[in-house]
């Protein structure tokens, strides 16, 4: 018995870890191509306006992501 909730509890941990780790990845990946797309858009250029809205197929999941990390934390927080 004491085995079986040790392990449940190392993995719920476990999970908990690496979500979090995944969460701060994705936000600095935001974060990074967000950069990078004020970069290349304020230097002008016919191939800066395309790749800038190449980081754009990048930034758009990202940020729906990032919106949701943030719902979820703020519910955690009022639960």
């Amino acid at each position: 018995m004491v085995s079986t909730v040790t392990t449940a509890t190392v993995a719920t941990v476990t999970t908990i870890a690496i979500a979090s780790s995944l969460a701060l990845v994705g936000i600095t990946t935001l974060l990074v191509l967000l950069v990078q797309k004020e970069l290349t858009t304020a230097s002008g250029g016919r191939f800066a306006r395309a790749l800038g809205q190449a980081l754009r197929i990048g930034i758009v999941p990202l940020l729906i992501a990032f919106v949701l990390i943030v719902a979820v934390r703020i519910a955690e927080a009022l639960k």
